[in-house]
C-alpha cells in the first residue's frame, strides 16, 4: 500500500481560499450530483432509512442461478468495447451494473484482480439517474454517464471510515457536503460519504471541486454516495455498509475504476 500525504483537514490560506470557493458553489454542485428536491421521487422516511443501512450487510441478494464469482479470465457483463478503457494496471473494479436504458435499478459489484483473474469481492443493490443512463450525459439530464471512470478522492459529511487513512483515498471531511433541509428528510443523508467518479472533474481535488474541465453543459459533481430508495440525477447510489466497505478497501495503489452502464451498454 502506497502511504499518502494528508489533505485539506487543517487548511491555510490556500486551502481557506478553496473551500471558500466550494462552499461558494456547493448547492450548484450538490443539486448537480443530487438534483432537486433531492433527486430522487422520494417516498416514506423508513424507506429512506432502510436504503440508507442496507440491510443485513448491504449486499446484493444472490441469483438462484449462480455463477461463478473466483478465478474468472473476465469481468462477467462487460463487453469488449469498455474492458477496452480499462486501465491494464486497475487491481480494483467497481462496476455498476444498470438494468435498462431507462431504469434507475443498478447492482453495484466490487470485482478484485488476483493475478491474471477476477474474484467478485462484494455486490450491493442500488440506484442510478431517475431517468436511466446515457453515453452523452449533460447537466441537468438526470440520466447517468455511461462509461469507465478511474476513482480518485473521497469526502462526506461524516468522518473516514478507514482504520489505515493513509493507504486509502484521499478524504474531504466537510459540513459543505451536508445535503440541504429544505429536501426530503429521506435525502438528509445521501452525502455523510461520498467518492467522486472522475467524469468532468480534476482528480486529486474535493469531490466539491466547482471545475468541470470539459465544460457545464457536459455536467459534473457525479460522485458514489449513499442510497436513499429511489433514483439520483446522476450519480450512483448504494447502501451506508457499502460505501464504508469501499472507502475502508478502494486503494489508489491498486488504481481502482467504476464500469457503469446499462445491461446493454455495459455488453456491446
Amino acid at each position: 500500500m502506497s502511504p499518502r500525504a494528508p489533505r485539506r483537514s487543517a487548511p491555510g490560506r490556500p486551502g481557506l481560499l478553496r473551500a471558500v470557493a466550494a462552499a461558494a458553489a456547493g448547492l450548484a454542485l450538490l443539486v448537480g450530483c443530487a438534483g432537486s428536491g433531492g433527486g430522487g421521487s422520494g417516498g416514506g422516511s423508513g424507506q429512506g432509512d432502510a436504503a440508507k443501512r442496507g440491510g443485513a450487510g448491504g449486499e446484493a441478494s444472490p441469483s438462484r442461478t449462480a455463477s461463478p464469482t473466483t478465478g474468472l479470465d473476465r469481468i462477467p457483463g462487460v463487453g469488449d468495447r469498455l474492458r477496452s478503457r480499462i486501465p491494464a494496471r486497475a487491481r480494483q473494479v467497481l462496476v455498476a451494473y444498470g438494468r435498462g436504458e431507462d431504469d434507475t435499478r443498478t447492482t453495484v459489484v466490487l470485482w478484485t484482480r488476483n493475478g491474471t483473474t477476477w474474484d467478485r469481492t462484494r455486490s450491493w443493490a442500488g440506484h442510478n439517474g431517475k431517468r436511466g443512463w446515457t453515453a452523452h450525459h449533460r447537466e441537468n439530464d438526470r440520466r447517468s454517464p455511461v462509461g469507465v471512470f478511474t476513482l480518485s478522492d473521497a469526502g462526506g459529511v461524516l468522518p473516514d471510515p478507514d482504520r489505515d487513512p493513509r493507504a486509502g483515498l484521499p478524504y474531504d471531511r466537510s459540513q459543505s457536503f451536508a445535503a440541504p433541509r429544505h429536501w426530503p428528510r429521506t435525502h438528509w443523508h445521501d452525502f455523510d460519504y461520498v467518492i467522486a467518479i472522475d467524469y468532468n472533474r480534476v482528480k486529486g481535488t474535493s469531490p466539491n471541486d466547482p471545475t468541470r474541465p470539459q465544460g457545464r453543459s457536459r455536467g459534473g459533481s457525479i460522485w458514489l454516495h449513499l442510497d436513499h430508495g429511489s433514483g439520483t440525477s446522476g450519480c450512483v447510489s448504494l447502501p451506508e455498509a457499502g460505501m464504508e466497505y469501499l472507502l475502508r478497501h478502494l486503494e489508489p495503489a491498486r488504481h481502482p475504476v467504476i464500469v457503469m452502464g446499462d445491461k446493454a451498454s455495459l455488453g456491446a
